[in-house]
């Protein structure tokens, strides 16, 4: 499986090579992905340069009434759940470090990091890996829709395996050191190409190292 995962990772590098992707400042990117969940990258980012915008700082944004935070961030879906995570996620920092910084976890084992991160109430393994992978230089591999429905149709991963049991899975066929660069390549394969309704497989570059491809060839061969 390994050795399939390093042909996969060198196809995408072939096609993608190493893509520019938006590197935020640890707490940033925290706050953002929470954002994120359940809606679109336009909406996230028109909600996270509001916030920003009116309040400057997430020192201003913690002591802020919570009405006006969620008045601010719902262009992004879900501001009556997702603005008290994002204070309460404040306010714990706060409590535990005295101020606003997580560059603390770039000293801690990458376990201890996303141990630290995922007790806070609307952060998952996918929300702590990119913050630990993309902010922290610590290994973590996200795993989102794409990455999720891409790995499975490959082959990547057993068909039934859970979302949050795929990170692991997925971190251990890929060597850490490309590890950025591998999930990045994997949603732009799903962007635009191995797309959720119809893959697009006529353009894809890995139908020779896909399952669902060769099953369903299989099957149309046999009729």
């Amino acid at each position: 499986m390994r050795a399939k995962a390093e042909l996969i990772y060198e196809r995408l590098y072939e096609k993608y090579g190493d893509p520019t992707w938006p590197v935020l400042p640890a707490l940033d990117e925290l706050i953002n992905t929470v954002l994120s969940q359940n809606t679109n990258d336009r909406n996230r980012d028109v909600a996270f340069a509001a916030l920003k915008e009116r309040f400057g700082t997430f020192e201003s944004i913690r002591d802020a009434a919570l009405e006006d935070v969620v008045d601010c961030i719902r262009p992004a879906g879900l501001a009556n759940q997702k603005g008290p995570r994002i204070q309460a996620i404040l306010n714990a920092i706060t409590a535990e470090r005295g101020d606003l910084s997580l560059d603390f976890l770039r000293s801690m084992k990458p376990r201890e990091a996303r141990d630290w991160l995922t007790k806070f109430n609307g952060v998952g393994l996918k929300t702590a890996s990119i913050v630990m992978v993309f902010c922290l230089g610590l290994p973590a591999f996200p795993v989102d829709t794409h990455i999720y429905r891409v790995s499975g149709r490959l082959g990547l991963r057993p068909e039934k395996m859970s979302v949050d049991a795929a990170h692991d899975h997925l971190a251990s066929l890929f060597s850490p050191r490309v590890y950025g660069t591998a999930h990045v390549n994997l949603i732009l394969l799903g962007r635009d190409t191995c797309h959720a309704r119809k893959p697009n497989c006529s353009e894809c570059v890995l139908t020779d190292l896909c399952a669902m491809f060769q099953t369903e060839n299989s099957a149309t061969a046999r009729k």
